[in-house]
């Protein structure tokens, strides 16, 4: 099949940042793009798919949303989330086509058969770690760990509910808070009944981007996370490319993130894996068959073409990657946190932040009037500010965290309890 005659199959939830810039990597690369998305059945039932180049599936049910795939039979599927991988690729074997193995994507969706998987392969993580159904005693929970330890419900992804503790008494009242959170009709599945609890790892946090092809892991890009994560929530705030982190600690994550992956089984497509550099040398927190979240890939671009990560992804899912490209000079993207809950009255200060040396672009994902949730309840940020330098080097990096810090502080958002 030729590039024209190409048929990408997107799966994308209907709130994900990720479709615009997807749909614009598949028209540079010739490439046709359809989507499949979690859009009301009755909904879809009405317009017809040409209206929204798009179709229909119930993410609730992938045995039916597997056979819908079946019978579009595209070229390639790209998941864009963990639920999604593991749709992706039950379809991509029943379709044979390059893909994970289902049981693989399932490990990487559930944070308990992670961990359970890395330990087993002796891969360095979090442990001893403890899994319990959220209808348990807390208060006899709470002695039965040792502490710092953060506590994580087993299927959400973002550090949406996760919660650092330091002693029982915070242990009792952070497990109240995500069992009001797993309590939310929206988030009933399997693993929305459990909480995972694993020690703290102390030290800083680190983010590898890459693709996977033939079982072969091609990094792309180390994050460096400048802001301590420490808790007691983990909103992410800044990440820098290229790492300034020794070389060797880097080639030691690239070596983690792969026998991590080949533990697991995965063998095809993006990963994104975070890892926390502890006293003992670096552990894998997550390992995710998909790319980046949010819009943080706008802050990657590779080679002399400036191809973006969505355009890699896209070749790699039709066997076209050859070889992992260079970044194109320091770049970061700094995830706009959300100061407290409220209903957002007015944003100061962007003609201030644009305007601020190697900013490249700042994205504001809120609506004025919209009520705003923090985490660890809340799955989203209010913006993005993208700096890039010419320089992919320690010093452009350096530049690059000062302007996403200094285009921060000039903006201004006003939360109200009501309008």
């Amino acid at each position: 099949m030729g590039t024209a005659d190409a048929e990408v199959l997107l799966l994308v939830r209907t709130t994900s940042y990720r479709l615009d810039d997807f749909r614009a990597a598949a028209a540079r690369r010739g490439i046709g793009l359809v989507i499949g998305t979690d859009r009301c059945p009755e909904l879809a039932a009405l317009w017809p798919e040409e209206a929204f180049g798009s179709i229909a599936l119930d993410f609730r049910d992938l045995d039916d949303a597997v056979q819908v795939i079946v019978a579009r039979a595209p070229s390639a599927i790209i998941p864009t989330d963990e639920l999604t991988a593991v749709l992706a690729a039950r379809a991509c074997a029943a379709l044979g086509l390059r893909g994970n193995p289902p049981a693989s994507a399932t490990i990487a969706r559930s944070k308990a058969r992670l961990r359970a998987t890395l330990q087993a392969a002796g891969v360095p993580c979090p442990g001893p770690v403890h899994v319990f159904p959220v209808e348990s005693d807390a208060e006899i929970v709470s002695r039965a760990v040792s502490y710092p330890c953060v506590l994580k419900p087993l299927a959400l992804s973002g550090s949406r509910g996760v919660i650092r503790t330091d002693d029982p008494q915070a242990f009792v009242l952070a497990w109240a808070r995500i069992a009001r959170l797993l309590a939310r009709p929206e988030l009933a599945d399997e693993d929305a009944r459990s909480i995972l609890v694993e020690p703290f790892v102390a030290g800083a946090e680190v983010a590898l981007e890459g693709l996977l092809v033939s079982g072969e892991l091609h990094p792309l890009a180390i994050f460096d996370k400048p802001d301590p994560l420490d808790g007691p929530y983990f909103e992410e705030t800044i990440y820098v490319t290229p790492s300034r982190h020794p070389a060797a600690l880097q080639l030691e994550l690239v070596a983690l993130v792969s026998r991590a992956a080949q533990a697991m089984g995965l063998v095809e497509g993006p990963v994104h894996a975070e890892l926390r550099l502890g006293s003992h040398g670096p552990v894998v927190l997550e390992v995710a068959a998909r790319s980046i979240g949010g819009l943080c890939a706008r802050a990657l671009r590779f080679g002399l073409g400036a191809r973006t990560l969505e355009e890699l992804v896209i070749d790699a899912a039709l066997g076209r990657f050859a070889a992992s490209p260079s970044l194109a000079g320091a770049s970061g993207v700094l995830m706009i946190p959300t100061p407290r809950a409220g209903v957002l009255a007015a944003i100061d200060g962007l003609d201030e932040a644009r305007a601020v040396p190697l900013i490249e672009d700042v994205v504001i994902s809120t609506q004025i009037g919209e009520l705003l949730v923090p985490l660890p309840e809340g799955a989203s940020y209010l913006g993005f500010l993208f700096a890039r330098h010419p320089a992919r080097d320690a010093t452009g990096a350096a530049a690059v965290e000062q302007a996403l810090r200094d285009a921060g502080a000039r903006l201004h958002f006003d939360v109200r309890r009501k309008l």
